[in-house]
């Protein structure tokens, strides 16, 4: 694994697995899974790197590299793993992502589950989740 901050642009593959660094050591099982994508898999901390930075790299990543698909990887219930799912919004709007496929999964009992981007998208806008919230119950 290496870290995602410190990785030449031009030094990534066809596919991104970007992960939040504390990932492997928590959810190892979860962690072997997305070896299945690429073995060439990018962590970061979003406690440590403020998530502009990370948003900008990656950027720079797919500016310069043909990727064809990035998976987003965190361990789940973590405030700030969850901004990792933020960043493809973000990335739409600085660039065209209609060529790669993007995925995002949380690693809760030492497995992958995939996380839709509609749901990602409802856990930033609060109000609209609660609403939702309200007519479940």
């Amino acid at each position: 694994m290496r870290d995602l901050m410190s990785t030449n642009v031009y030094d990534v593959s066809e596919t991104l697995v970007i992960v939040g660094s504390c990932l492997e050591r928590m959810q190892p099982n979860a962690f072997e899974e997305l070896k299945k994508f690429s073995n060439d898999i990018l962590d970061v901390c979003l406690e440590r790197e403020h998530l502009n930075m990370v948003i900008t790299k990656i950027m720079g990543m797919i500016s310069r590299v043909k990727v064809k698909k990035i998976v987003f990887a965190t361990v789940d219930k973590s405030p700030h793993c969850v901004q990792l799912h933020y960043v493809m919004k973000e990335l739409e709007k600085g660039m065209d992502l209609s060529g790669i496929e993007i995925v995002d999964y949380v690693a809760v009992n030492d497995e992958l589950v995939e996380i839709p981007m509609d749901v990602i998208s409802l856990s930033k806008n609060l109000s609209e989740l609660n609403e939702k919230y309200k007519e479940i119950l």
